[in-house]
């Protein structure tokens, strides 16, 4: 099962093993989904964080 790297809300970086409704798009519902963040326990929304590296701007 392929896990993904994700951002809540409150900034907290995580993996998931599921990403609710994944399969419907972002186009159609957005990217945001809720996942219980492990980090500050509660419901939070969360979007796919990229992990191939700072960008650019960041170095």
């Amino acid at each position: 099962m392929d896990r993904t790297v994700v951002r809540c809300a409150e900034g907290h970086v995580f993996s998931t093993a599921t990403l609710p409704m994944q399969n419907l798009g972002a186009g159609r519902l957005g990217p945001g989904r809720l996942i219980r963040c492990p980090q500050c326990a509660r419901m939070r929304s969360v979007v796919p964080v990229s992990v191939a590296g700072p960008a650019e701007d960041e170095k």
